[in-house]
């Protein structure tokens, strides 16, 4: 099933707000920036520029089970640097299906190398449902006789 809609279509909705937090803040920090927002990744950013991401997942695996602390280790000595990226005009069937295949749960969104949203795969989830529920509506009020002959 092919889902319409872009990258830019979603940031529109959702907002392109992102928090980001730098290479050397401590792990900690960046684990309550992630709660305080409700999200589970951050962009790491230095001098504006994209230099990895931290996750729920890099805290699970490289700080918690590995016996460190996160007061005591920063963003860098864990932050995923084998970015997979999207651009505004990437059609969110594409988004799915790298972020599938990848086993990744965030995109930084880029354009023209400058950090200008991030796509979760909790956006893209909300953005098919509403897509298919539009649909569904669509389809009762055919089926129905609410459209005109």
């Amino acid at each position: 099933m092919e889902v319409a809609g872009t990258v830019s279509w979603i940031l529109a909705h959702k907002g392109s707000t992102v928090w980001t937090v730098r290479p050397d803040a401590m792990v900690y920090d960046a684990i309550k920036m992630m709660a305080d927002k409700n999200v589970g990744a951050l962009p790491v950013v230095q001098n504006g520029k994209l230099v990895g991401i931290i996750s729920e997942r890099d805290y699970t695996r490289k700080v918690i089970l590995q016996g460190r602390s996160s007061k005591e280790t920063q963003v860098s000595e864990i932050m995923s640097t084998n970015l997979v990226v999207t651009h505004p005009n990437e059609t969110l069937t594409g988004c799915m299906r790298v972020m599938t295949d990848k086993r990744i749960r965030h995109l930084p969104v880029l354009e023209g190398g400058k950090l200008v949203g991030m796509l979760s795969i909790g956006d893209a989830l909300k953005w098919v449902i509403s897509a298919q529920t539009a649909t569904i509506e669509h389809l009762e009020q055919y089926i129905s006789g609410g459209y005109p002959s």
